[in-house]
């Protein structure tokens, strides 16, 4: 489905959203919570990629024997990768999409096989598709290159307290969306787990049971870079949203610091867990220079909210978007291109030059990328544009587009 955004320059006012619940928080959570039954959770997420996680745990647990397509979702294939390693007995055929296989994962591999994991590689050396035979890990330490995706670290992580003699990981490089570990540390820590996060050394130590717990997941702060930007867009605006904390887990919660550059006010009411966000008047600074190694999932936003605005911006950091659910960096460049700007991406960065023309009503596509999808929205704002095949958005928030159509944006579906 093809999405016609038409040029909106007002929102309604004082709209209160309710946004999913993090998919990174709820990912980690699931995996916990198959390995300590007696956790509960509340406002998991609804997106496709915490559905196919919730799925294959199902099917795993069912049967011994099992062959598990995970789709796009590269969050779900690295934690079933440690998950199913670690679980004696299952012998499970890990597979994905096309763009799946190309998604590298021998770090993560590599790094089990230390402890002692039995998995193989299918098609090509370093890919999914994956045949893991689950088995006792035994292995205690692991030193791993931690600039590639902290999904691989995480996902050791996760499973490190169900292990019988706990995990220590030695980290070769400096790690990458450092924020994301963070996180992983913090949801164990919440649990009850034992932990020692030291600048290159993590340890889990080992934890058959835990106390009964129950957590809510907090609302997503990616989701919630895309009213950042779509506010900075406009003229005057205010929004909603329920369920957000000031003391976040999640390393995207550096939003409310890079968008008060950019006219958009973040303000907290902790007794109600209402955030709210207004357009107020500033001065642009002439250029926004920002390192997003620790979050990269809101390069894509922040790139676009600076070619709205006419703002130059060099974002560096962003070397894991090349192996995302497409070359995030190659997407930017060529979309944004269309569209009037003056943009060079290299292997870890994206230069978008000031005073850019906008050329109204570009088809935008979105290479299967829900991120591309969200983060080119905002600029209704500014002009009409077309969305291709905007049901992607569905992989990390379905509500997307009915929340858009609540603000007052007006969308007309093209056959």
């Amino acid at each position: 489905m093809n999405l016609h955004l038409l040029k909106t320059d007002k929102i309604n006012e004082g709209v209160t959203l309710q946004l999913p619940g993090s998919k990174s928080e709820s990912n980690r959570f699931l995996i916990l919570q198959t390995l300590y039954p007696n956790l509960r959770a509340k406002h998991v997420s609804d997106s496709d990629d915490s559905r196919v996680l919730i799925k294959a745990l199902d099917a795993i647990k069912k049967s011994g024997k099992v062959r598990v397509n995970i789709g796009h979702a590269g969050t779900a294939m690295r934690f079933l990768t440690a998950f199913c390693a670690a679980l004696e007995g299952v012998e499970v055929i890990l597979e994905g999409s096309e763009r799946m296989h190309q998604r590298p994962i021998e770090v993560l591999v590599e790094a089990l096989k230390e402890l002692g994991a039995d998995i193989d590689y299918l098609h090509h050396h370093g890919y999914p598709p994956l045949l893991i035979r689950g088995r006792k890990l035994t292995g205690r330490k692991v030193s791993m290159d931690a600039g590639i995706s902290s999904q691989y670290l995480t996902a050791l992580l996760l499973i490190a307290p169900g292990l019988p003699n706990g995990l220590e990981i030695e980290l070769r490089t400096p790690l990458t969306s450092r924020s994301y570990v963070e996180m992983t540390v913090s949801l164990l820590k919440k649990i009850g787990i034992t932990t020692d996060f030291k600048e290159d050394t993590i340890k889990v130590f080992p934890q058959e049971v835990i106390p009964e717990l129950t957590h809510t997941i907090e609302s997503d702060w990616s989701a919630l870079s895309y009213y950042y930007s779509l506010l900075a867009l406009l003229p005057q605006g205010r929004i909603h949203f329920q369920s957000f904390y000031p003391n976040s887990l999640q390393g995207d919660a550096v939003l409310p610091e890079i968008y008060n550059l950019l006219g958009v006010e973040t303000s907290f009411e902790e007794k109600t867990q209402t955030l709210t966000l207004t357009r107020k008047t500033t001065v642009l600074p002439e250029e926004l220079r920002l390192d997003l190694n620790n979050t990269p999932d809101i390069a894509q936003t922040v790139a676009v909210t600076c070619f709205g605005l006419g703002l130059k911006c060099e974002l560096s950091g962003l070397h894991t978007l090349k192996i995302k659910e497409t070359d995030r960096l190659k997407a930017m460049e060529t979309e944004l291109r269309k569209m009037g700007a003056m943009v060079k991406a290299t292997s870890h960065s994206l230069h978008l030059e000031s005073g850019n023309k906008l050329i109204p009503n570009v088809e935008i596509d979105t290479y299967d990328d829900h991120r591309m999808a969200m983060a080119f929205a905002p600029l209704a704002a500014k002009t009409s544009l077309v969305i291709r095949n905007s049901h992607v958005v569905s992989k990390s928030y379905p509500d997307f587009w009915q929340h858009f159509q609540k603000l007052g944006i007006q969308l007309e579906v093209i056959p």
